[in-house]
Parts: C-alpha cells; structure tokens; sequence
C-alpha cells in the first residue's frame, strides 16, 4: 500500500493569521484530483513535529508568536530533521522572516534570532507594505508566471550571498523595494504574500509538490478547472494593474495641483 504524502501545517495558531493554512489544504486537494493520497497534518506548540512529512508550511503571525513559534521550532528539532531528510519547506510573511538569520520585533526593533534556514535578515521598513502585489516566477520550464497575493509586513528583508530571489516583483514593495520577493535556498523558499497565495497561484502549489515528489506532475486534466482558474487569476492581475495605475495618476494629478 502507498503512503499518503504527508503536508504539515506548522503552528497554525501563532502563524496563521492571514487564513494561510488554506495553502496545506489546496495541496491537499491538488495530489487528491490526481489520485493522490496524502494526509494534513496540523501541528501546534506543544506537538511534536513529524520527521516524515514531504512539504512543511509556515504562515503569517505577530511579533510575540514569532518569537513563540522559534523558541519552540528549535527546541522541537523535528523540522531540522525533516529537511535534513530531502523535505521542501514553503513559507510565507512572518514564516518567511522567522527562517532567516534574524528579524526584529516591537518598536525597539530588538533582534531576535532566527532558525538560520535562509540566508536572509529582516529589518523595520520605513513604511508598511500594504496592498496586492504581483510578482514573477520563472518556472523550472522558463515560463515567466505572475504570482497574485496581498502582502502586509513591517519588515524589510535582505539576503544573503547563500540565497536566491524567489520572484521579481512588478507591483508592490516585496522583501525591501529593491524588485525582489521572497528567497530560495534548496528545498527551503519563502515570499511575502498571503491570499493565501497557492490557491491563488495553482501552479506555484504544483512545483512545490513536484519539488517534495521529485518529479514534475503533469497539468491536471480536468479542463475546465485550470481554464477557469486561469480566467480568475488574469481578471484579477488586470483588476490589480488598473487600480494601480489610477493611484499612480492620481498622486501624479495631486502632485501637479
């Protein structure tokens, strides 16, 4: 008998305030339209984390469940294992930070460590992004994917020599301002938006699996969901860039006055 793939929801009630589990249960669904068993797992503070799940998922939180979900990450140990044996690990806002060398918190901005996962710091910004932002992600193929999501950070990131941009940005502020959202780093990715953003981006939620699969799935076969999934996802990038545009020129009117 086959085993299910495990997908593991990692601290839910401290990172995951922006509704991002949504992105273990699209997961879910996508390996199930393929006949593909797997299982969600949710494991909270307190629970030990499975060594044996395929894709791990952090989501967004606040200052103190930052520190909360490290403290108890690194005490865990579990999910050090996990990648140690071939695990992908995708994470978003506060999960991505939380990777990183260090992060700030509260308006001293003290440095707290981070689980050292990614070549990345994060520091205050000098404004909060807030707002939809677009990306793009350029497929194992070489396709250039627009990634949708709304993004809501105080933290600026910054990476390191040992880590990858995860996605070029087109609208929005991303890791710092600087046209880059996100970082990879093997088989350990973070990036900025919610949406939550695989349900929002189907084929970034199929590399993911095809990453923790080691091998490239194939489209889903059932039509009629990817082209309206398509037509959803290119009103929505058109909705985005109209709006921008009209802030743009009115700034533009406003500042001409």
């Amino acid at each position: 008998m086959v085993k299910p793939i495990k997908i593991v929801v990692v601290y839910q009630s401290l990172l995951g305030i922006y509704g991002d589990r949504g992105n273990g249960m699209v997961l879910a669904k996508r390996l199930s339209w393929r006949g593909i068993a797997s299982e969600l797992i949710m494991v909270e503070p307190g629970q030990p984390v499975p060594t044996n799940g395929a894709v791990y998922l952090l989501g967004g939180g606040e200052d103190q469940a930052q520190i909360a979900a490290v403290d108890a990450l690194r005490a865990d140990g579990g999910l050090f294992r996990a990648l140690d044996d071939g695990a992908v690990l995708f994470s978003v806002c506060a999960g991505y930070q939380i990777l990183g060398n260090s992060f700030t918190v509260g308006d001293d901005d003290t440095v707290i460590e981070g689980l050292g996962l990614l070549d990345v710091d994060t520091r205050r910004g000098p404004v909060r992004a807030v707002g939809e932002v677009l990306s793009h992600w350029m497929t194992p193929e070489g396709d250039d994917y627009l990634l949708t999501g709304f993004e809501n950070h105080g933290g600026y990131t910054t990476l390191g020599p040992k880590a990858a941009p995860f996605a070029r940005v087109e609208l929005g502020v991303g890791n710092r301002g600087d046209g880059t959202d996100g970082a990879v780093q093997g088989r350990v990715m973070g990036i900025y938006p919610h949406g939550p953003l695989l349900p929002r981006n189907p084929l970034l939620a199929d590399y993911l699996l095809g990453v923790a699969l080691d091998r490239r799935l194939e489209p889903l076969p059932n039509e009629q969901v990817n082209d309206e999934l398509a037509t959803l996802r290119h009103q929505r990038i058109n909705v985005v860039r109209h709006t921008k545009s009209l802030s743009e020129d009115t700034r533009w009117l406003g500042e001409r006055s």
